[in-house]
Formats: structure tokens, C-alpha cells, sequence
């Protein structure tokens, strides 16, 4: 049976190096801000709502099936394990344990495999307008809102007879999830924890920021530059959905440096300027669907490699024992040569 790729240490320690070089700057804002114990009303989103740390991301993984040579300091990594005997030449090397990583989240996997796959399948949507973040502060005092640093834009009546005279469809649970009582009814759809493989659809924003957390939920059998990619569309995506929400983020600057212009969504031209981006990131998110899903058949191709070599390995041993209830063979002479027995 073939190997598992061999990768040499100066190859995946540059990589690593990137990677965690490409990781700090795109945590550096957060972890000075959180030094100042300083709030960030768009950004703070990353690495709240989803619970990744600044170290945890800068950690990479090769993925299944990848031998990292002269690796003895990744040995005792969850879910990683030493390489010996492999007839590759390794030294002091390490691969992701599949089999314990399958034993263990399985379930996970599925379900990610699952949802991303039927996601993929379904036509996106771009009729919602982000319509989901006015549903969350519908009949909302200035006190009970999430962001209460933030004024709304156009004032609470005028936010209200937003979502009072647009059609919401929300598809995303996670986001009606957090829709005021008085707005949830508002909905065209009932969207679900149960139902979400059923109803998740690209064009979503919030689904496809959601495409890093189950990049992260995957860990070590995701190669690092697509969690980063993940993470870098989500942070994309973040700014877009504070825009094209009912609060003024203009104090605030985006990425490109330039101050979080809103997309007034309330308008012709701010639904149209949203369609448009929400098309892009669609396009994005589903080619990062793609990589998460080769890398989970990567992890069961190698998991299978690896229970095939087990297996042959127990036959090899077992044909080497005698059969049960036969006699061992006698030890040869000291003045005959070894016969090769039948």
C-alpha cells in the first residue's frame, strides 16, 4: 500500500511560519484592543460569537494524511501521533490521528459534510437584504439594544416601518434565532436547528460566516490556509452585515482603513449595492465549502489507508502464528539446516 506524503521539516515549518505570520495580523487589532479592554461593536463578532482564539488560529495543520518530518514537538498535539516503521525514512515524525479523531467526532464531520454538501446543491438567495439585523432591533428601546454605544441610523420609527414594509425571508437560524418576538412572525420562513441542512442556502450572510466555524469545528484535519481563507471571508462579510445594518458604524474604519460606509438597504440603490456583494461573497463561500469538503474526504481516504494497513498487518501476524490446536513446529537441529515449513 502506498505512504502517507512525506513533507520535509524546512517545507511545512514555512508554512507554519506563514501561516501564523498571516494569523497575528488578522488578530493584531483585536488583541490591542483587548489589551485597552477596548469594545469593537463589528469586529468583536469574530471571536465572540465564534470562540476561537487568537492562538488557536495561528496554529496550523497540514491536514489528513500528511506526515510532517522532524516534528517531535507536534507529538503530543491533540490528535496527532508519532510515525514509526512507515518505510518512508521519517524522522521523529507525526501525522494527524485519524482514527482517533474519527472516533471522537464523527458526528461533527457528518454533519458538516452533510450541511455544506446540501448547501452547495441549493440555488443561493439574494432577496433578503440583510433584512435579519433590523428584524433583531424591531420595537427595540435604546436600552434593550445588543450594540447600546451605537445609534440607529435612521432613528427607531423610521427602522420599524423597515421591516413593517419589506418582505423578510430569512433562511439562517442563527439569525432568526435572534429576531425580536414581535418581528419573528414577520418572517416568510420557520427555520430551525433541525431543519437547517434543509433550508441553509449560499447567498446567506451569516452562512457564509459560518463556513469558518465549522472549518475551526474540524481542526486539525482542515489545512490551515483554508481555515485562514474562512476566516478572512468572514471578516469580510462582518463589515457587510454591520453596513447594511440599522446601526451607524461610520465612526468605525474597515479593513481597507477607510471609515464602514453604510449600505442603505432601505433604498433601491442600497438593495441593489447589497445583491451585488452578496453574489460575491456566495461565490467565495461556496469555492471554501469545496476545500472543507476535499478535506474531509482527505480524512476518510486516509482513514480507511490507515484501518487497510492495521488489517494487513494483524493478517500478516496471524499467518505467522500456528493454527489453533495445531503443534508449533519442532525447533530445527543444531547440525541441520532450517527447512521452510508448509
Amino acid at each position: 500500500m502506498p505512504h502517507d506524503p512525506l513533507l520535509p521539516a524546512a517545507d511545512w515549518r514555512a508554512r507554519a511560519a506563514a501561516h501564523a505570520e498571516r494569523a497575528d495580523a488578522f488578530s493584531a487589532a483585536h488583541r490591542a484592543r483587548r489589551s485597552r479592554h477596548e469594545p469593537h461593536p463589528v469586529e468583536d463578532f469574530l471571536w465572540t460569537y465564534y470562540s476561537v482564539t487568537p492562538a488557536e488560529l495561528r496554529r496550523w495543520h497540514p491536514g489528513a494524511g500528511v506526515i510532517l518530518d522532524e516534528a517531535a514537538d507536534r507529538e503530543a498535539w491533540k490528535h496527532y501521533r508519532a510515525v514509526s516503521g512507515d518505510g518512508t525514512g521519517a524522522r521523529s515524525a507525526v501525522v494527524v490521528d485519524v482514527e482517533h479523531f474519527f472516533a471522537r467526532r464523527s458526528g461533527t464531520v457528518d454533519y458538516v459534510e452533510r450541511l455544506l454538501t446540501a448547501t452547495l446543491e441549493r440555488p443561493p438567495r439574494y432577496g433578503c437584504f440583510g433584512l435579519h439585523e433590523w428584524a433583531m432591533v424591531y420595537r427595540m428601546t435604546s436600552e434593550q439594544l445588543r450594540h447600546t454605544a451605537l445609534p440607529l441610523r435612521i432613528g427607531h420609527a423610521a427602522t420599524d416601518a423597515v421591516v413593517e414594509s419589506n418582505p423578510i425571508g430569512c433562511s439562517h437560524f442563527d439569525a432568526y434565532r435572534f429576531f425580536t418576538p414581535e418581528a419573528r412572525p414577520l418572517n416568510t420562513l420557520e427555520p430551525t436547528r433541525e431543519t437547517q441542512v434543509d433550508t441553509e442556502q449560499s447567498g446567506c450572510l451569516h452562512a457564509g460566516m459560518d463556513v469558518y466555524k465549522w472549518a475551526a469545528k474540524l481542526g486539525p484535519i482542515v489545512p490551515g490556509e483554508v481555515l485562514l481563507d474562512a476566516f478572512e471571508l468572514a471578516r469580510d462579510i462582518r463589515e457587510v452585515d454591520m453596513r447594511a445594518s440599522p446601526y451607524d458604524v461610520s465612526a468605525f474604519t474597515g479593513t481597507n482603513g477607510a471609515p464602514l460606509a453604510p449600505v442603505a438597504i432601505e433604498t433601491p440603490e442600497g438593495k441593489r449595492e447589497y445583491a451585488h456583494l452578496q453574489r460575491g461573497f456566495a461565490a467565495r463561500g461556496d469555492e471554501l465549502r469545496r476545500r472543507v469538503l476535499d478535506a474531509i474526504a482527505a480524512a476518510r481516504a486516509a482513514l480507511a489507508a490507515t484501518q487497510e494497513r492495521t488489517a494487513l498487518a494483524a493478517d500478516e501476524a496471524g499467518a505467522e502464528q500456528p493454527a489453533c490446536g495445531d503443534p508449533a513446529p519442532a525447533p530445527a537441529s543444531a547440525f541441520e539446516p532450517n527447512r521452510a515449513t508448509a
